[in-house]
């Protein structure tokens, strides 16, 4: 016999609830793979120094974003048709899966606060070395220019945050974009501000995402025992 009264309102109000929870999945999910290809940071990241390889602590977080969504897309769709099937069983299994990716959400955004001004921190250290090695080295001995040039054309801007970045005048028609100069000085684009702007903003965009989905696991958390709850009382009848 199936439930009735409110306890049939909360099933329809959680396979609601789970369905948004599945578009939300496809939305992170999506999102994410924007961000593992967007221009700007795989222009960036994919650069090498010599032996040393760009930091790749950003798309750690950005493969773990992908895992998250697909998951997510999946406890939706379980939770959808444990919902309209109104089994015990599966809104126990929807529910455990609930706990463990709210478990891992709050894993990994403790991990993300601790460690988001390393990223920008550990790229900007890539590029003052490049930039030093652009100035300093012979024009054959390595990709340091190749290196800074990528940085000032992706970002649009030009040289780093420092005093030596201004008064050195090696660098300002080989290593910057043509008649960027004014642009520089009227602006104050340097690349070390740039590059906080650029992973700040993505960061921004992935805090306001899981905010919203964990919100939405409570909820769903809640609603998928009381209904669990309901159905076996209804069950005893």
């Amino acid at each position: 016999m199936g439930v009735e009264g409110c306890t049939k309102c909360i099933k329809y109000l959680l396979f609601v609830f789970n369905f948004i929870f599945w578009l939300a999945g496809g939305v992170i999910l999506g999102v994410a793979l924007w961000l593992r290809h967007d221009s700007q940071t795989t222009n960036i990241l994919y650069l090498q120094l010599g032996d040393k390889q760009a930091p790749n602590t950003f798309y750690v977080g950005i493969y773990i974003l992908i895992a998250v969504g697909a998951v997510m897309m999946f406890v939706g769709f379980l939770g959808c048709y444990g919902a309209i099937q109104e089994s015990q069983c599966l809104l126990g299994t929807f529910f455990t899966c609930l706990v463990i990716l709210f478990a891992c959400e709050v894993a990994a955004g403790i991990w993300g606060f601790v460690n988001k001004d390393q990223i920008a921190k550990d790229v900007k250290q890539f590029y003052d070395q490049a930039f030093q090695q652009a100035l300093t080295a012979e024009p054959d001995g390595n990709n340091g220019k190749a290196v800074v040039k990528t940085f000032h054309e992706t970002l649009d801007c030009c040289g780093p945050d420092s005093a030596m970045g201004v008064i050195t005048p090696l660098w300002k028609e080989e290593l910057c974009p043509k008649d960027f100069l004014l642009k520089a000085f009227q602006l104050h684009a340097n690349c070390h501000q740039k590059i906080d702007e650029l992973f700040s903003g993505k960061l921004y965009l992935i805090g306001i995402a899981a905010i919203v989905v964990a919100v939405i696991m409570i909820f769903e958390m809640i609603l998928s025992m009381v209904l669990c709850c309901g159905i076996r009382n209804s069950s005893v009848y």
